[in-house]
């Protein structure tokens, strides 16, 4: 027979799963700034000096250097006086930073569309090559987003669950990277299929030439996309929880035992519905 603490064990990881599952479009778009974003630049002016040309793919750091600049001055700025507001220790919670990293990924396609479509009309009417400057707020955004999702994401799964769970569970964040990319060639041969049947064009990205193609209608579709998720993940934090026994350390769980925990109580989300670290 299980365990009141295997029991829980089961109940967090179901209940974590949704949240794990809202990251998964997330990556997606990360998928987009790591392959079609590099074409955009591509198909650019990427000329930064007289003799000096900026690769495309080196656009791609842009998101890790806002990591690294941003991570340092959320902790040290934001954090403190979001804590005075809010009165949580991390300002805010990590499913609120979550959520406001799924957000913020949004923008990240709709500049990408805004900035592909000028791209297009430049190259196409006329004749003309933008500089590679004009695609870098995709990445910019994607930064601030990432910063708070990724991060938020590994937050969560450390501290809002039973000890001997975090490692597992920060590791299936990893998972998410993966299903991601595979959901953006889905959806490539998906968007492919569609719009070469249900027009006399060829699909939107099927040319491998831009100035044919139409990325950024695609862009769109991901917004579009993205901004659905973000919503449905505001379904799912709201009705998350998690179990008071998170709060108490391994050895205080085996000290308690199972029937001491059992009257600790555990939230149940169909009874008691709304995390309180979401509004």
């Amino acid at each position: 027979m299980c365990s009141v603490t295997q029991v829980e064990q089961v109940k967090i990881l179901i209940s974590a799963i949704p949240i794990f599952a809202c990251t998964i479009v997330f990556n997606t778009i990360l998928a987009q700034l790591q392959t079609f974003s590099v074409q955009q630049g591509g198909a650019m002016d990427t000329q930064l000096a007289k003799s000096f040309h900026i690769p495309p793919a080196s656009l791609q750091s842009i998101p890790y250097i806002i990591l690294i600049i941003l991570v340092p001055l959320y902790d040290t700025f934001f954090v403190p006086l979001a804590r005075k507001i809010t009165g949580h220790e991390s300002g805010i919670s990590p499913l609120q930073r979550i959520g406001a990293g799924l957000f913020f990924a949004t923008f990240s396609m709709v500049s990408a569309a805004i900035m592909e479509k000028k791209r297009r009309d430049a190259a196409v009417d006329s004749n003309k090559i933008l500089s590679i400057f004009w695609i870098t707020p995709q990445f910019l955004i994607f930064g601030l987003s990432e910063m708070l999702t990724a991060v938020g994401l590994i937050e969560f799964f450390y501290k809002q669950s039973l000890k001997g769970m975090q490692a597992f569970l920060t590791a299936i964040t990893y998972c998410s990277y993966s299903f991601g990319f595979y959901l953006s060639s889905l959806l490539v041969s998906l968007v492919n299929k569609i719009t070469s049947s249900s027009s006399s064009n060829q699909g939107w990205l099927s040319d491998n030439d831009l100035n044919k193609d139409r990325l950024d209608l695609f862009y769109w579709m991901l917004a579009v996309l993205s901004f659905l998720n973000f919503l449905s993940y505001l379904f799912w934090a709201r009705w998350h929880s998690y179990s008071p026994i998170s709060l108490l350390t391994t050895t205080q769980q085996e000290t308690l035992g199972d029937d001491h925990l059992n009257n600790y109580g555990f939230i149940n989300s169909s009874k008691h519905g709304v995390d309180e670290s979401m509004p």
